[in-house]
């Protein structure tokens, strides 16, 4: 009997990605509120962009946040510290346009209406620990390798910009091997080859070695094919590079296979 194949694909983001960058400072402010008001009500929304970030949005709440302490003690964090990635905690402008809720759209919330709509994608399985499909928590566990390979300073040229995404074969509906790893991680220069358009066969291998096969492990075989920082760099990466805004990366959250 011929066994029945397919593929599927799921990627992530990690903590230094502009989109991801402003979840986490939105989540820090609504954290605030709630540690000071359990009742507090929060619609956050951050935009950031080369040397600027601005938060926005609309509060009810009997506390007070430090938006501008609290945002950077986020970036900072994260490992936005330097001028050498583009963007740091130090001197970027930070703007805060968060003020009360409109009075009419209180009134209804006041009263036990609901606010904004919502939707969830996803289901559970038992591919892994957690419940999640394999490919997800593949690509999950590979951007906190980054993160972690880069705090420890096993690979001291990472920035804290990155993203992976996975794909599995399944057969007969199980999960059988990877079958393609893509790894695109921020750096400094230090570690381009002659020609100063791609990072060196030797970095390529380092990521390799040091983040895909101590996650991937026994879903690697021969035929698992490897693309590191396929555009050839990522020097200007973060901020400096892309905007972010909160929200962008439903998709990454909600596992949905390509």
């Amino acid at each position: 009997m011929s066994v029945r194949k397919h593929f599927f694909t799921s990627e992530s983001v990690g903590e230094g990605h502009p989109d991801k960058v402003c979840d986490q400072i939105s989540d820090g402010v609504l954290d605030d509120v709630l540690r000071q008001d359990p009742y507090g009500r929060v619609a956050c929304e951050t935009y950031v962009t080369m040397g600027l970030l601005i938060v926005g949005g609309e509060i009810t709440t009997s506390g007070y946040v430090d938006v501008h302490n609290l945002t950077r003690d986020i970036l900072k964090e994260i490992g936005y510290t330097h001028p050498k990635y583009g963007f740091d905690y130090h001197t970027c402008a930070v703007i805060s346009t968060i003020h009360n809720q409109s009075l009419d759209i209180a009134q209804g919330v006041n009263k036990g209406g609901a606010g904004d709509q919502g939707f969830m994608v996803g289901y559970a399985c038992r591919e892994t620990e957690e419940l999640m499909p394999l490919p997800i928590m593949l690509a999950h566990k590979l951007v906190r390798r980054i993160a972690e390979v880069r705090r420890k300073g096993i690979l001291k040229y990472l920035g804290p910009d990155c993203k992976s995404q996975v794909t599995v074969e399944y057969h007969d509906g199980h999960p059988k091997r990877v079958d393609s790893c893509v790894l695109a991680c921020q750096h400094t220069e230090e570690i381009l080859d002659a020609t100063k358009e791609r990072i060196s066969k030797k970095a390529r291998q380092e990521l390799i070695d040091a983040i895909a096969k101590p996650v991937l492990k026994e879903y690697i075989d021969k035929e698992t094919k490897y693309y590191v920082n396929e555009t050839g760099k990522f020097v200007i990466g973060g901020p400096h590079g892309d905007t972010g805004l909160t929200g962008r990366k439903i998709i990454v959250y909600n596992y949905v296979g390509k």
